[in-house]
């Protein structure tokens, strides 16, 4: 697609992030796996429950636009994923790589942040207000698995890590 307005940036963002939730859906159910913490494994449960929430939105957005929501690989996403899965084979105690999923999980809940923010100005310019209050809404949910990712660190894994 050639981005030579506003509104074909706005369709190639959002693509862009639903290519990034569905692979996300493929990652968070290993990271959970991966999790001993129980408080984190139930993190990534819930953000695995937002997570098809965000790509049923996006699918909704996409249904109102005319356009079909694939074609598209976010290859930002591909990276962060990567990068989680080559912890999971690392050698480390057990709340360690709890600590190590976290910082993981926080690359990629601030690269959603930030995809979704610019969306929701593409679309607020672009007068499409109903959208920029659903991708609002996928946004506080991304802002809030983050801000719940910190206070398990914060509060207990990062200083079990240290006992490791």
């Amino acid at each position: 697609m050639k981005l030579d307005s506003l509104e074909k940036l706005y369709v190639h963002e959002l693509k862009d992030l639903y290519s990034a939730e569905t692979q996300l859906l493929e990652a968070l159910p290993k990271m959970e796996a991966a999790a001993t913490d129980k408080g984190l494994k139930q993190a990534f449960s819930d953000h695995l429950k937002e997570t098809r929430g965000h790509v049923a939105r996006l699918e909704s957005l996409f249904k109102k636009l005319d356009f079909a929501p694939g074609g598209h690989r976010c290859a930002g996403m591909e990276g962060l994923i990567k990068e989680g899965a080559e912890l999971l084979k690392a050698d480390a105690p057990a709340k360690v790589l709890d600590a190590a999923l976290i910082s993981a999980a926080q690359r990629v809940e601030h690269y959603e942040m930030a995809g979704y923010g610019a969306a929701r100005a593409y679309a607020d310019k672009l007068g499409h207000h109903d959208a920029a209050d659903e991708l609002q809404k996928t946004l506080d949910e991304e802002g809030h698995a983050d801000r719940a990712l910190s206070r398990l660190a914060e509060r207990s894994i990062n200083a079990l890590a240290m006992l490791a």
